[in-house]
């Protein structure tokens, strides 16, 4: 009897000390991070992965990273990021497909004090406060130095355009709800028009931009007949459908004048490729032979049409800095330091400068 007494006593007293073991026990261990990025397929996020695997090592923490199948899964990513927060991590990094998908998710980090870094294309209309700083590549910027690229070559056609036979200038687009990818598409869209404004003698009134109704502002020309820039968004994320999207693209070259086209991310990229034999039909076909092409990212497929001429050249980010970046900033606002938004940088590179040593490192597979 006095044998049980004593065995009842020694486990109320251990449970009264479980949650300060409990506590020790946490704090001895590593802080955890939680990422929760737009994807984890791309070549693109696998950089981004191993960016932020790097700074968590840096800094010694414990992330996780994670992302859905496709940038489309938007419940996916929202699945994911309310597990990582179950988790109770000291900060999360985000790369939102959807803002408004993550509202709630938002206001209950901001009401507990957890610290939330965007990255790539961040977290866009975020509610107040609930974002501390971002890591990304200002999109708009890096969209319109392709933009400039492609002018730079065409811009003798753009001068002897006229009413009866205008040109066309197409922009693939994924999607018109993430950033990164609506930025891209403006940044090109509104620097085209800047230069042709500029530095030719038409004005906007000669130009009129087309196609999806997310990439066309109120400040937009609308109405002009010599300069055409359609904005194109194939029907979803998947493959099919950014080859499908290009093949209807290829197949009016001809009769829309087409001078040039930029697909503004990886995926677009990839089904240009898929509709033109890995781009040689860019070169092989007197019908494309003439046409500018730049892409955008990397990946082995994109940077061999660079290599080969069947791409002008394409514009990369700094996916590994921008995997980095939002751990670090993490880390950081969970200590209390001051963060802000860090430019993790992009770069226009063709055949001729992609194996230099301050781009070379940015062209991954």
């Amino acid at each position: 009897m006095k044998k049980s007494l004593i065995i009842l006593l020694a486990l109320i007293v251990l449970a009264s000390f479980a949650p300060i073991f409990a506590q020790a026990a946490s704090e001895s261990g590593k802080p955890y991070i939680a990422v929760v990025s737009k994807g984890e397929q791309h070549d693109f996020w696998q950089q981004v992965k191993l960016g932020a695997n790097a700074a968590a090592d840096e800094y010694g923490v414990d992330i996780t990273f994670e992302g859905p199948p496709s940038e489309s899964d938007v419940q996916i990513q929202v699945e994911m990021l309310n597990n990582a927060m179950a988790k109770n991590p000291v900060a999360i990094a985000l790369a939102a497909l959807n803002t408004s998908s993550v509202i709630d998710q938002l206001q209950e980090t901001k009401a507990k004090g957890i610290p939330v870094i965007g990255f790539d294309s961040g977290v866009p209309e975020a509610p107040a406060g609930s974002i501390w700083a971002n890591a990304s590549t200002d999109n708009f910027n890096a969209a319109g130095s392709a933009a400039k690229k492609m002018f730079e070559v065409i811009k003798p056609k753009i001068e002897s355009a006229t009413d009866a036979k205008p040109v066309k200038i197409i922009v693939m687009n994924q999607d018109a709800s993430g950033e990164s990818l609506l930025s891209r598409g403006k940044g090109f869209r509104d620097t085209m028009i800047d230069l042709i404004v500029d530095q030719t003698k038409l004005s906007k009134n000669d130009i009129k931009v087309t196609g999806n109704v997310g990439y066309i502002a109120p400040h937009n020309p609308t109405t002009g007949k010599k300069v055409i820039i359609e904005m194109i968004v194939p029907a979803s994320a998947a493959m099919t459908d950014a080859t499908n999207a290009s093949q209807a693209v290829l197949n009016k070259i001809v009769s829309d004048n087409v001078l040039g086209i930029f697909c503004s991310n990886e995926a677009t990229v990839k089904g240009l490729l898929a509709a033109t034999n890995d781009g040689a039909t860019l070169k092989t076909n007197p019908a494309f032979k003439n046409v500018v092409v730049i892409g955008f990212d990397s990946g082995a497929a994109q940077k061999n049409a660079v290599r080969e001429g069947y791409f002008y050249g394409s514009v990369t980010q700094d996916p590994y800095a921008i995997g980095y970046k939002a751990v670090e900033l993490a880390y950081k606002a969970y200590k209390g330091e001051k963060v802000a938004d860090v430019d993790t940088g992009a770069r226009f590179y063709n055949k001729d400068n992609m194996n230099d040593a301050n781009i070379k490192g940015l062209l991954y597979d």
